[in-house]
C-alpha cells in the first residue's frame, strides 16, 4: 500500500487530488455534535494543501436514500473543516453536476473544497457493477489522484471507497495508514497479556469478532446490552433486559471453547437496573437499583454494570500490556448509567499497556465523558472497521489501495 508520504515526495503542485474522508458525524439539526472525524482528516488535507494540491474532499454522511437530503447535506461539516484549517473551503451543492464541476475546476493550488454527500448519488452504494462503475468513472473525471483516508467506510464496497482507486494513481492517507498500522499490533506479534473490552447492545454484532479473539486474546470482558445473552446463557434470569435468545446457542459454544483454550471470559457480577428504559432528551433522575447479576428481577431492566463489575474490570485490565475496548458497559447517554463505561475508559487511561479505543459509540462515550484523548494510545474512528478487521475479513477499501 503506497502512503500519501510518497505521494507528497513526488509532488503534488497543482494536481486534483480527490480525498476520500470520513465526514459522517453526528448532528443535531445542523451543529455537529462531536468532529472528531473531521480532525482525524485533518493531517492529510493540510499536508495536500500546503504541498499546492488542489484538494477535493469527499464523504458520505447518514443514510439518505440515494437522492438529495438538506438534513444529511455536508454544508456543516465542510464549514466545520474550513474553521479547523483556518482556510476557505468551496462547497459544491452536488457530487458530480455542475457545481462540483465548476467548484473543483475554480480551485486555485492550495485550495479545498468538499462536495455534496456522496450518498445523494444512487451511484455510491448500488449493488449494481455497472451503475457503481459509471458513478466512479464521473468521480474521477474530478480528480488526478486518489487518497484514501475515510477508515469508517473502508468496510464498504461503495464507488468512492472501491471503485474510484481503481481508476486513479492511489494511496493511503495519514489516518488509514495509522489505523491499519494500530491494527496490526492487534493481530501480529501482540503484546501479552491481551485484553479486549465488549459492550454495546447485541452479541450479533460481536460473534465474528468474538470467534477470532478466542484464539487470540488472554481475557475478554463482556459488558453492555450483549452480556445479558452471555448470563442467560450461564442460566441467570435476565427480567426485561435486552436479549439475543436466538444467539444463546453460539455464545454457549463460545463458553465452552473459552475454557477449553483457556482465555478468560468475565461477566458482571453485579448490574443496575430499573423498570424502565431512561429518557435519554430530559436525562431525569433514574433512580436504579443494584443486583446481583445472578438475580435480576424479572421485572427489571439492566442498563450498566455495577460498581463490584467496575473495580473487576479494573483490575483485569490493569496488568494488560494490550487493550482493545469496543462497546459501551451500559447506557452511558445518561449520568445514571455512565459509571460502567466511565470506569473502563479510565482503566485505560492508567493502563500501562497500549490502549486502543474501538471507535464508534466508544469513542462517543470518552468524549462525551471528559476524557483527555491524548490519554490512549490510539482512538479509532472506525468501529466497524475496526471490527470487521479483527474479524479477519478482507476489507474493500483497504484492498482497493493495496492494488
Amino acid at each position: 500500500m503506497k502512503t500519501i508520504d510518497e505521494l507528497l515526495a513526488d509532488g503534488v503542485a497543482g494536481k486534483r487530488v480527490f480525498v476520500r474522508a470520513d465526514l459522517n458525524v453526528p448532528l443535531d439539526g445542523t451543529t455537529i455534535t462531536d468532529d472528531g472525524r473531521i480532525r482525524a482528516v485533518l493531517p492529510t488535507v493540510k499536508a495536500l494543501a500546503e504541498a499546492g494540491a488542489r484538494v477535493v474532499v469527499a464523504s458520505h454522511l447518514g443514510r439518505p436514500k440515494g437522492a438529495p437530503d438538506p438534513a444529511f447535506s455536508l454544508a456543516p461539516a465542510a464549514a466545520r473543516l474550513g474553521e479547523l484549517l483556518g482556510a476557505e473551503v468551496k462547497f459544491a451543492t452536488d457530487t458530480v453536476g455542475d457545481s462540483a464541476q465548476a467548484t473543483v475546476g475554480g480551485l486555485a493550488d492550495g485550495q479545498v473544497a468538499v462536495i455534496e454527500n456522496l450518498r445523494f448519488n444512487a451511484g455510491e452504494t448500488s449493488k449494481d457493477d455497472a451503475e457503481r462503475a459509471a458513478f466512479a468513472d464521473r468521480l474521477a473525471a474530478l480528480a488526478d489522484v486518489y487518497v484514501g483516508d475515510g477508515f469508517g467506510a473502508v468496510h464498504r464496497g461503495h464507488a468512492s471507497v472501491f471503485d474510484l482507486p481503481k481508476r486513479l494513481p492511489h494511496y493511503a492517507g495519514h489516518l488509514i495508514a495509522t489505523e491499519v498500522g494500530v491494527l496490526k499490533k492487534l493481530t501480529e506479534d501482540v503484546k501479552r497479556p491481551y485484553v479486549v473490552a465488549l459492550g454495546g447492545a447485541k452479541v450479533s454484532d460481536k460473534l465474528a469478532v468474538i470467534d477470532q479473539l478466542l484464539g487470540r486474546a488472554d481475557r475478554l470482558l463482556i459488558g453492555g446490552g450483549m452480556a445479558y445473552t452471555f448470563l442467560k446463557a450461564k442460566g441467570h434470569e435476565v427480567g426485561i433486559s435486552l436479549l439475543q435468545e436466538d444467539q444463546i446457542p453460539a455464545v454457549t459454544e463460545y463458553l465452552e471453547r473459552a475454557e477449553k483454550n483457556g482465555v478468560e471470559i468475565v461477566l458482571p457480577v453485579d448490574v443496575l437496573v430499573a423498570p424502565e428504559f431512561p429518557d435519554l432528551k430530559t436525562k431525569a433522575p433514574a433512580n436504579p437499583t443494584t443486583v446481583a447479576a445472578d438475580a435480576i428481577p424479572a421485572d427489571q431492566e439492566g442498563l450498566d454494570i455495577g460498581p463490584e463489575t467496575r473495580e473487576l474490570y479494573a483490575s483485569k485490565l490493569a496488568d494488560a500490556a494490550t487493550v482493545f475496548w469496543n462497546g459501551p458497559m451500559g447506557v452511558f447517554e445518561h449520568p445514571d448509567y455512565a459509571e460502567g463505561t466511565k470506569a473502563v475508559a479510565q482503566a485505560l487511561v492508567d493502563s500501562q499497556g497500549f490502549t486502543v479505543v474501538g471507535g464508534g459509540d466508544s469513542a462517543a462515550a470518552v468524549r462525551t465523558l471528559g476524557f483527555d484523548e491524548t490519554a490512549f494510545g490510539h482512538i479509532s474512528t472506525g468501529g466497524g472497521a475496526s471490527l470487521e478487521y479483527l474479524e479477519g475479513k478482507t476489507l474493500p477499501g483497504l484492498a482497493a489501495l493495496e492494488d
